[in-house]
């Protein structure tokens, strides 16, 4: 596992978001790049800096094929708290050459959910996988929508949210926690863990317990970002805020190792 300490949450962005550019520039195959997605507010400034690249004529997504991680059951995509709505406003709007079609997220309001999350499994297979999974994590290390105890093996699925995540969401939809759906479509915890590459952004302070659990915690449905050991290719891409509860010996050895820029 990497993990790549930057100053703060815009260096941070700026990082992960030209470690993508290169991936998909890099890449050369006759099929296309296939980039996962996530919502929230750690791949906001990701967005920005890919949006910038896209515009300035640095990076293309012309070959580019995404999947979203995950969204709420129930909210049709023009809610503006659909995460079909949050992509399009934050990200796929913007983009000089993405194409529709080759944008994939699930569908929430599915009348057989189960169906819809097989179809998206097959999906990505049929692709041949993800190349690059970009990721953020909660408080208590869920990893999209996979709360604590979910099996570190799950495949896409119908997940029933926790009180802790619906008042924690309750911020975008008027401080009401009861407005906040309470399932969700998402990718599992194996979905992720099969793509070639996982970024995980991780930053501020409330992240921190939850960065040490990814790092140096034991793996354990309790904390699902624990699974990211257990990947060949993890990377977390962090902020010096987050990184709290890291031991000293940890966080010295990531900095040192790391001091070497390198994509």
């Amino acid at each position: 596992m990497r993990v790549v300490i930057q100053e703060n949450y815009d260096k941070m962005c700026k990082w992960a978001a030209n470690y993508i550019a290169a991936k998909i520039n890099a890449h050369k195959e006759d099929r296309p790049f296939v980039l996962g997605l996530p919502t929230g507010s750690s791949p906001i400034g990701v967005y920005k800096e890919l949006v910038r690249m896209n515009k300035a004529g640095e990076l293309s997504f012309a070959n580019v094929v995404t999947f979203n991680m995950d969204e709420y059951v129930g909210l049709p995509h023009e809610h503006d708290q659909s995460y079909w709505y949050f992509m399009h406003d934050n990200l796929f709007n913007h983009l000089v050459d993405m194409k529709p079609e080759n944008i994939n997220i699930l569908n929430g309001m599915a009348e057989d959910p189960e169906a819809e999350c097989a179809r998206y499994e097959a999906k990505i297979a049929s692709y041949g996988g993800i190349d690059l999974f970009m990721g953020g994590i909660g408080v208590d290390g869920h990893l999209a929508f996979n709360e604590p105890f979910t099996s570190l093996t799950s495949r896409t699925g119908l997940r029933a949210l926790t009180t802790e995540t619906r008042l924690v969401n309750s911020r975008f939809f008027g401080n009401d926690a009861e407005a906040v759906p309470k399932f969700a479509l998402s990718v599992g915890i194996g979905t992720v863990t099969d793509s070639k590459e996982v970024l995980i952004l991780i930053n501020g302070h409330n992240k921190a317990r939850a960065l040490a659990k990814s790092v140096e915690g034991s793996v354990s449905q309790k904390w699902t970002c624990s699974a990211l050991q257990l990947h060949k290719a993890a990377i977390i891409a962090c902020d010096e805020d987050a990184c709290g509860e890291l031991t000293v010996d940890s966080y010295k050895y990531f900095l040192d190792i790391e001091k070497e820029e390198r994509l």
